[in-house]
């Protein structure tokens, strides 16, 4: 609040001639203390100092913000240094971390222009290091592509105030869902990127799992991976893992089906794509990757599950591929399905046939389902064969008395490590023996191939063998995971590459 300087009971200041003869009186005094030549060297040393203490502020100044000038350069230099991360990567923590992403995947049969390292742009390392949750600890995850159903009896659905007050109510479930689907991207570029000729499949798998496990924060049963890593070669068409020993490596004129799955409270998100170095094969990569997306357009509530068979044939048959001077038709592989997954339970039992004929069942509201398509050159039909390295317990699997004390440690294993959810051998073999969260470093068996043996033999555990074409000839996949909403279909997986 301002003073009122008009009060009448303030003292009024004096006069500036009124000082005058006060400053007169004081200069006399002091010549009358002091000689006259003292007085004169003091005003000159007053002025001197004056002029100096001037001339040191303004130098003192300019030193300040010369000083001032380096520091931010030294400062500028500090940043940079910081560029590296302590797991070897790019450090996300610099400025803000966000860059422009800048590497091409090894890979063909993606979609032109994608980038492998796209996840910087979000902050993520790369290698990617930083858990997926907290990069999108402030905002929702993002929603997959978005397609109506198909069918006239489902065009309500876009508008319909019931449907979307229905999926309010499952909001927490889609950010569940769509939570995995991005660590599964990120996973998956980070594989696109390693995937080159000369690396061992053993290491690309354990690569691709230890990122898995880093993304999604492993816990145990409440968020991991899905399924062992599948890289199944050339006429192999699904469940080949490579088993401790097995030091097969990645060649230039290979194809291989990269599929592994991420979990996060029982809702898995199952996708695959095929990698492949030569051009020659890029009409078979072309040709089930667009026999998918087939699929995927024809999926939807209410349409009948061979019909997504028939869209998914016409579109993979009408392609061929010319090898060594011959020309081969792609046909599917007519005995290989997509299915509906459920919590928990890979195959939830709805099976998706990819060719015409077949299950005349319903696709339903909230179900999903894995759209995935196998294309050949070879006969159009897979058998088992091979070493087994893909196991899984029996979602059903009835209550059998075990009398090898080596079969009740191995199931007791299962259980607390797996439930049922698909592992491999590999991971029995690892020191944390599938889940580091839950044993640290004393999960490893020993000696279980018997015991593993004898749960088969009772019908606790299903052994899944590699399912192998005709020998010589090449087998494509790709896969989408999709949900089926009350107002429209999202295909959860989908990213900028597939």
């Amino acid at each position: 609040k301002q003073p009122n300087i008009t009060n009448s009971n303030m003292p009024s200041l004096p006069s500036p001639d009124t000082l005058k003869p006060v400053a007169a009186s004081a200069s006399t005094a002091v010549e009358k203390v002091l000689p006259e030549e003292v007085v004169e060297e003091v005003v000159k040393d007053g002025v001197e100092g004056d002029e100096a203490g001037a001339e040191g502020s303004e130098q003192k100044d300019e030193a300040g913000a010369e000083g001032g000038a380096e520091k931010k350069k030294k400062r500028k230099k500090k940043k940079k240094k910081k560029k590296k991360a302590a797991g070897g990567g790019d450090s996300a923590a610099d400025g803000g971390g966000k860059r422009e992403p800048s590497i091409r995947p090894a890979t063909r049969g993606l979609f032109e222009g994608t980038f492998a390292d796209s996840y910087v742009s979000l902050g993520q390392t790369n290698p990617p290091s930083i858990p997926v949750d907290s990069l999108f600890a402030d905002r929702p995850f993002p929603a997959g592509e978005i397609q109506q159903h198909p069918l006239d009896c489902n065009t309500y659905r876009l508008t319909s105030a019931e449907k979307r007050a229905n999926e309010r109510l499952q909001e927490d479930l889609y950010e569940t869902v769509r939570h995995a689907a991005e660590v599964h991207r990120h996973v998956r570029k980070h594989a696109q990127q390693i995937a080159q000729p000369g690396i061992k499949l053993a290491d690309l798998c354990q690569s691709i799992e230890d990122t898995n496990r880093a993304l999604v924060g492993e816990d145990g049963l409440r968020r991991g991976i899905g399924f062992p890593t599948g890289c199944s070669l050339n006429h192999v068409a699904a469940h080949y893992t490579p088993n401790t020993g097995d030091d097969t490596v990645l060649k230039y004129d290979d194809v291989m089906k990269v599929d592994f799955g991420t979990q996060i409270d029982g809702r898995i998100i199952d996708c695959a794509f095929t990698v492949a170095f030569n051009p020659r094969y890029d009409p078979l990569l072309l040709a089930v990757r667009e026999a998918t997306d087939a699929g995927i357009a024809a999926a939807g509530i209410d349409v009948r599950l061979c019909d997504v068979g028939e869209a998914v044939q016409e579109v993979m048959e009408s392609y061929e591929v010319e090898l060594d001077g011959t020309v081969y038709p792609v046909k599917c592989i007519r005995n290989l399905n997509g299915h509906s997954i459920g919590p928990y339970q890979i195959h939830a039992g709805k099976s998706v046939p990819i060719v015409k004929g077949g299950d005349t069942t319903k696709m339903e509201e909230d179900e999903f389902y894995a759209i995935e398509t196998f294309g050949t050159t070879g006969r159009g039909y897979i058998v088992e064969d091979l070493e087994c390295s893909h196991y899984m317990k029996n979602f059903d699997a009835p209550h059998v008395p075990l009398r090898m004390q080596a079969s009740k440690r191995l199931l007791s294993h299962i259980n607390k490590t797996f439930g049922t959810l698909a592992f491999c051998r590999r991971w029995l073999d690892l020191e944390h023996g599938g889940s580091a969260a839950i044993h640290g470093a004393k999960g490893k068996q020993e000696r279980y191939m018997g015991a593993l043996k004898n749960l088969c033999d009772v019908g606790i555990i299903q052994a899944y063998p590699p399912l192998v074409d005709v020998k010589g000839c090449y087998t494509a996949q790709y896969e989408h995971t999709i949900l089926l909403r009350p107002t429209c279909k999202e295909i959860i997986s989908r990213g900028d590459d597939y």
